[in-house]
Formats: structure tokens, C-alpha cells, sequence
């Protein structure tokens, strides 16, 4: 009895090893490539900016509001109430560029989040880019206006490409691919150098106010550019013994787009209460 029953279970034995093996490959493969991945560990909107704002310390701890700011007051789809409300309100004040009608429980892609740690990371200071382009294999993928984002980040070597050199801009993002890209980005702004930007065509940013109402004065930046691919936008305002302090934020050129050489006026506009005095702050390079 005992010979009869040695094949078969030796030969069980030798396909439960087989199968274990194809089921730890195949894992493997599947942790390397995003494009396989199922989506379980992905992150939502509402997780990602928390990550971010934690993980890189963001706070507006130097802004003194006239009102308490509510993320009512930002965005359409972020309740007050919410526990990531306050997450919200910080990034954007801090460069994330998070759209207005943002939904937070909406998974989040990896060029999305490329794009959201680098804005986070030009606010926290001005690095010097080197000019080069690396290739990405699926750049037909990335969206307009994000492919800059994730050129930096590789070559501050904060996102890599796999060896196909794709980046996989439309995968969703999961929490061990977020918390790489926090923990580099962090190693890259205490181990780089934060320069004074040099005098650049967006030096010389104007400042203007005009009463609208008896409590309301209109604020104006405005600057003369080479050709319509640079963009200027206010970021914060600083309120503080009677002065309102306007930070701005310098869009450059998109690298993969042409620009016609035509002399362009860009303004930013914002509205603070008529008592204050309006001065110009810093700026900060995209």
C-alpha cells in the first residue's frame, strides 16, 4: 500500500513546489512593474496630500490670517468637517498645485503625484536644474503640463525609470512608491543646496493696488516676458502690522513646447482688506 501511494505524493509535493514558485515570480514581476499592479495599494487624493504635507513638514505657520482659512474656501469637493481638511489648506499654500475641484477619494496616478511633490519641493526652495532631457519610453502618456515635473524629479533621481525607460504615468501610485519619493525628496533638500535665483526675466515683477470698495483693494503683480510660456502666480499673503506681504511663484516654459518670441505682459491678481498696505514678498522658482 505504502509503494502504491509514494508516486502520487511525491508527485503532488512536486507541483505545489512548482505552482509556489510561479506564484513568487510572478509576485516579484508584478511589484516591479506598476502597470501590473492591481490597484489595492493605491493611494486616494485625500491619503496622498496628507503623505506629503507630513512627510516634507509643510505647514502656514508663518501666515496670520483675517478669518481662519476652510478648505470650503479652496476647493468644491473638501468638506470642512473632514480630517484631511486642514492637509488641504496647507498644500495650497506650499506649491502643490492641487486642482479646485479635487476629489479626495479619487485614486491618484504617478504622474499626478510627480507633479504635486515637485511643486511641494520648488516651494520649499530654489534649486539649480541642470539642462538635460531624459528619454521616457511612454512620454505619449504623460499629461500636458506635467512632463517638466517628472524630468526634475529624475534628475534630482527622486523617480527612476524602469529598464524599458518607462515611467508609467497613468499607474496609480501606491503607499511604498509615495513613501519613496517623500523619504528621496527630503535626502535631496537637506543634501542640495538652495541658491538666490539669478536675475531672470521674472526679476522684475511690478506691484500694484487699486480700492475697489471702501474695504477692498485689488492687488496686481504684473511682469513683461519674452513670449506667453512663462506664468506668474500669488501663492500666499502674509498679514502682519498693517502690511500685506504678496509671495508669488514663477511658472517657466514648458521644455517640450515652442513658444513664439512675442513680448507678453502676464498679472496675478488677489483682493485683501483695504486697511492693509501691500508690498511684494519672495518669489519662488517652478
Amino acid at each position: 500500500m505504502r509503494k502504491v501511494m509514494k508516486k502520487p505524493l511525491i508527485l503532488l509535493m512536486l507541483i505545489a513546489i512548482f505552482c509556489m514558485g510561479i506564484s513568487g515570480s510572478a509576485f516579484a514581476h508584478k511589484g516591479n512593474n506598476p502597470s501590473k499592479q492591481d490597484g489595492k495599494d493605491s493611494l486616494n487624493a485625500a491619503t496622498a496630500v496628507t503623505m506629503i504635507v507630513k512627510g516634507l513638514n509643510l505647514n502656514i505657520d508663518n501666515i496670520k490670517f483675517i478669518k481662519k482659512p476652510e478648505a470650503t474656501d479652496y476647493y468644491t469637493k473638501i468638506k470642512n468637517d473632514s480630517s484631511y481638511a486642514d492637509y488641504f489648506i496647507i498644500a495650497q499654500y506650499n506649491g502643490l498645485g492641487i486642482p479646485k475641484d479635487i476629489n479626495p477619494s479619487a485614486k491618484v496616478t504617478r504622474e499626478q503625484f510627480a507633479k504635486w511633490l515637485f511643486g511641494a519641493l520648488s516651494h520649499k526652495g530654489n534649486y539649480a536644474w541642470i539642462e538635460i532631457f531624459q528619454n521616457v519610453a511612454d512620454a505619449d502618456q504623460v499629461t500636458d503640463g506635467y512632463m517638466d515635473s517628472i524630468q526634475k524629479l529624475l534628475i534630482a533621481k527622486i523617480v527612476s525609470l524602469d529598464s524599458k525607460q518607462r515611467f508609467y504615468p497613468k499607474s496609480y501610485i501606491t503607499r511604498a512608491q509615495a513613501v519613496d519619493m517623500i523619504s528621496k525628496t527630503l535626502k535631496f533638500i537637506n543634501n542640495t543646496k538652495s541658491e538666490t535665483p539669478n536675475s531672470s526675466v521674472l526679476d522684475q515683477v511690478n506691484i500694484t493696488s487699486v480700492k475697489e470698495t471702501d474695504s477692498v483693494t485689488r492687488v496686481t503683480l504684473s511682469a513683461m516676458v519674452p513670449h506667453a510660456g512663462y506664468g506668474l502666480e500669488i501663492t500666499s499673503i502674509q498679514f502682519s502690522k498693517g502690511i500685506a506681504t504678496i509671495q508669488y511663484k514663477v511658472i517657466q516654459p514648458d521644455p517640450d513646447k515652442m513658444y513664439a518670441q512675442v513680448i507678453t505682459e502676464l498679472k496675478a491678481v488677489t483682493y485683501i482688506p483695504s486697511e492693509y498696505k501691500a508690498v511684494l514678498g519672495g518669489v519662488q522658482q517652478q
